[in-house]
Order: C-alpha cells, then structure tokens, then sequence
C-alpha cells in the first residue's frame, strides 16, 4: 500500500502554477505546500499589524480559486502550513471559496501553536508543532487541512500516520516519514534546483517533487513524468543536509537519526530512503519569537580605478560624524576591481556601509543626508549604488523551548468539533551520538592545487543566527579524503569569515558528508541582514570555490 505525497511549494512566493502542474502532471494522494519560513513569520505577522484579518499566505488562497475543483475532482487531499498566524482565518476563506465554487469540499484545521501573548514585546511567537493534528483532521474526513506553524516535515507525517495508522511510538516508521518530508519540504532543491551540479541535467524549470511512502517509513523521492530538472542521489543527498545540524534531527512527533539514512538510486529519478531510525522526541518543544529589532539603511560607495583603498579611509572620516549615535555601524569593502580593466564596472570596488539603531531619525535623514552631501565632496569618480532611504524596520529571531504540555494541541475539524492531541508519551535529551568511525584514508600520492568542488557538493542555509554547511562526495575514495582533510581548522582556514566562531563538524558516513554548524555568523537571523548573504545560501558554494590539494586520482 503506497501513499504518494506531492509539494507544490517551497517556500511563500514559490512558482504560482506548482499546484496546478502536481494536479495534473501525475497521480497524487496528498498534496502539500510549505509557505512558512522563519523570515515568512516576520513578514505575517507586520502584515497583521496593518490588517488584524491578514496573517495567512495569500497565494495559497488565490491558487485554490484555479485548483480546488481540481482536487476535489481527482479526490486528492490539500495539505499546507499557508495559515501562517491564523490558519482559522484562512479555513474561513477556504470554506467560502467552496461554497461560491459549489464544492462539498470539507476544510480543517490545526491550532495551537500561537504563544505570541506569553511573550511580550514578541510580534510572532509560535511553537513547531507535529503531525497528528493534521492526522486526525484527515482521519476524520478533512479534504483540505491548514496549520500555523508546524515542523516543515509534520506536513508529510500527518497525511502518512493517518493513512497507515501510525501511533506516536511508531518512531521508525515516523523517523522514515520526517526524512522524507525534509526532501519534500523545498520543493525543487530536491529535483535540481539550487544544486551543486545542476549542469548534469535541464534544471531550467524543475518540476515538483513527490514521495511514494509505505507502511514501513520506506520512501522513494520521484517526480511526475515529462517535467523538468532530475533526481538522483546527490539532488536528495544535498537537501537532507540543507538547514540541519547533528546526526539526530529533533522534531516534535520523532528524532530521526540522520546518520542512519541510506540512499539508492531505483531507478531514473527515483531515490529510495531506506534504514531511517528514530527515537523519542526531545522534551521540549521549539518556539520561533520574532520581534523588531529596530531600523536600518544601507549605502553602496561605488570606488573606481586608483586609490581604492584610501578612497574607502576618505569616505570613512567624512562620514564619522554623522555616524556617531548609532548603536551599530559596518562596513565592508568588496575587492572587485581588476587592474587595467577593460570596463569601467570591472574596475570598481564596493565599499557598504550599514547602519542599525532604535531610532529611525539616526539610521534615515541624518545618514541620507550625510551620504549625498558628499556627491561633490570626496573621493574622485563618487557615485552610489542607490541613495539611502529613510531606514526601514528589521526583525531580529530567537528560540526558546517549552515543554510538550504548555501548548494546546488541537484539531479543528470541518464540523466544528475539536480534538485535543496529547503531548508526547515519551521523550529523550537530545545528546549528540558518539562520532562514527572514519574511512581509511587515502594512500599517498600526487596531488593538484584544485577547487574543492570539482569532487565534492555542498549545500548551506540558516537557522536563526547559525547557518550550516552539508558537504558529501560523489565516490568511496573521494569520501576517504574528505573525511581526513575537511576538519574544522580546515574549514576556518577555506572560510576565514568562520575564524572566530564556534564550528562544529557532524559526520555522516552511510551520506558520504559532513555537516559544519557555524554559530553566530548569521547574527540576529535572516530578517535583521547581518550579512551580506543573510541566509547563507551561498556560504557551500564559496566553500567549494575554494582550492585544495587534491590526490590526482580524485580529478
């Protein structure tokens, strides 16, 4: 018996006509979409403060108006975490879309995640809740069921444990589930897009993938047939390791043991997801506070040909003065000028300057002004990128933990009735697993000043202030020196932005990867734009840009 688990969205902005192509590109039981993010949260929850009736992701509503007869016709079941901060808002407009449509269409959906009024000065507070609110909404006849804020991986763990009758110590079963629904969650990464090699296949327009899950928590990672990009075990590979940490991934329902996933190609654009174990959850549950953090305003100086460096010192001193009441100021020279270039831009460097403060006057009039002041004033060849602005607001994330019991799990059914889910029967202190045995490494030999990523993939994204970065190699042998040579002082030495920070190094051997977790390099998290690439995105790519001595059998 196989349950086939579409996404059709990635994140709240993702390709508009993904839920019409997974409707119609193929068979489908379930079809799910991610719409909530950590920056996601902020955004709803200002949208809520400019309209208490806002708070949920409009598209989500706008792609039912074409799909939901659709669904309805095909007898696939909507799953999707689109209420945001108010999913019984967005039931609501469901619930009228069916009537205006004429479809007996049954909508549920899951509360209890919102503690914004335990937390004050907070503007979203909201706990990552499990699957079985959505199981039991679907048990009892849901055909669309949407939730605030649960685990990215519950959107396919809900729809699984109903169908196959799970209960909540079924934790292989549950763990092989949470790995699949990891592959899911972002859509297209898992089919090409964002993709180390994406040059071994057309990832012009990837299409979505889909998960076939059987009653063992066994899964094949697929995607409907004729559409775009690939899947292999790289494609799957790097997004089990996107926006994780250590070998036990914590979730609310499960921890699954991530250095117990196995991985095999079944054929053209199948994976299957084998071994997966799981274990208790952790005994408590994560909270996401999202909050303004104040205000701030950016400037690009535009530095060309000579001098660069003392054109940067130049605009530095003119502008100090203006500059000296806000709590927080960086700038950063960006070297991207050549010598004797043949384009004026190829002869230009970057100088940013960012500027935060509480007091929005400081980081708008009194740096714009200063800023263009200086238009006939400073170094030869000024000019900016774009003028500052009056400043605009920026969120700051944290996470705090609760225990399963202080939040009110609940299903709210079409009918109206509501179903209490019980907290976790069982739970463990998350404790790193000892370090598995390493690889012998590789015989001596020649080797070849070469990038990293001629042999190895990575990916890297964020979670809050930290970001990681997931590296694995193609083959055996590549895997034999990745392991001995990518060490932490390695990675600080490749990445010296990482010099000072806490990195820790996560082995992976049945993956061939290692996962870094770097703290802190992210600041305040994606929303308050403590860098220049604040989800870290890229930190994989300019590791694998990065030379190494590489043996010569590996090249």
């Amino acid at each position: 018996m196989t349950l086939r688990i579409g996404n059709a969205s990635g994140f709240y902005g993702d390709r508009f006509d993904a839920m019409r192509e997974m409707l119609t590109g193929g068979e489908l039981d379930v079809l799910t979409g991610d719409y909530l993010a950590e920056l996601t949260m902020l955004i709803l929850g200002r949208d809520r403060l400019k309209d208490p009736g806002a708070g949920y992701a409009r598209t989500f509503l706008r792609q039912l108006e074409e799909c939901l007869g659709l669904a309805h016709e095909r007898g696939v079941r909507i799953v999707a975490n689109a209420g945001g901060l108010s999913p019984s808002g967005l039931a609501d407009r469901i619930r009228e879309l069916a009537d205006q449509l004429g479809l007996p269409v049954r909508v549920a959906h899951v509360e209890g995640d919102d503690l914004t009024p335990l937390h004050p000065g907070s503007l979203a507070a909201h706990a990552y809740l499990g699957g079985f609110a959505i199981a039991a909404c679907l048990r009892e006849g849901a055909d669309v069921v949407v939730t605030g804020r649960v685990t990215d991986a519950a959107l396919v763990t809900g729809p699984a444990a109903a169908h196959f009758g799970w209960g909540p110590t079924d934790y292989d079963r549950l763990a092989g589930a949470v790995v699949a629904g990891h592959v899911l969650e972002c859509g297209t990464q898992a089919t090409g897009g964002n993709y180390a090699f994406f040059q071994q296949g057309d990832v012009r327009r990837p299409g979505f993938p889909l998960a076939e899950l059987h009653e063992d928590g066994t899964a094949v990672i697929t995607k409907h047939p004729g559409t775009g990009g690939f899947v292999d075990v790289g494609t799957v590979t790097a997004q089990l390791l996107y926006e994780t940490q250590g070998a036990r991934y914590a979730g609310p329902d499960v921890t699954a043991r991530l250095d117990t996933v196995r991985l095999t190609q079944d054929g053209p654009d199948r994976v299957r997801i084998s071994g997966v174990r799981g274990e208790a959850p952790p005994p408590t549950l994560k909270v996401g506070l999202n909050r303004l953090g104040g205000f701030r305003n950016e400037v690009a100086f535009v530095l060309t040909g000579l001098d660069i460096e003392a054109k940067a010192a130049l605009v530095r001193d003119q502008m100090e003065p203006a500059l000296a009441k806000a709590a927080e100021v960086r700038w950063d020279l960006v070297r991207t000028d050549r010598p004797d270039a043949g384009t004026e831009e190829a002869a230009s460097a970057l100088l940013r300057l960012v500027v935060r403060d509480a007091n929005q006057e400081i980081v708008g009039r009194a740096l714009s002004g200063a800023a263009i002041e200086l238009a006939l004033a400073s170094y030869p060849g000024f000019h900016v990128l774009a003028p500052p602005g009056k400043g605009s607001p920026y969120g700051v994330f944290e996470d705090v933990y609760v225990p399963h019991g202080a939040v009110g799990h609940v299903a709210v059914l079409h009918d109206g009735r509501r179903l209490p889910v019980a907290p976790a029967q069982e739970s463990a202190v998350l404790d790193d697993p000892p370090a598995p045995p390493l690889p012998e490494p590789l015989p001596e030999g020649p080797t070849r000043r070469a990038p990293l990523g001629l042999i190895a993939g990575a990916r890297s994204g964020d979670k809050g202030g930290n970001a990681n970065i997931g590296v694995w190699a193609r083959t055996d042998e590549a895997w034999r020196w990745l392991a001995h040579t990518l060490t932490v002082d390695r990675l600080r030495e490749l990445l010296p932005e990482m010099a000072e920070l806490p990195v820790t190094r996560h082995d992976l051997p049945h993956l061939r990867a290692l996962n870094f977790v770097v703290e802190g390099i992210l600041g305040e998290g994606v929303a308050a734009q403590h860098r220049f690439d604040p989800q870290a995105k890229a930190l994989g790519e300019w590791l694998r840009s990065r030379h190494l001595d590489i043996p010569e059998a590996l090249l």
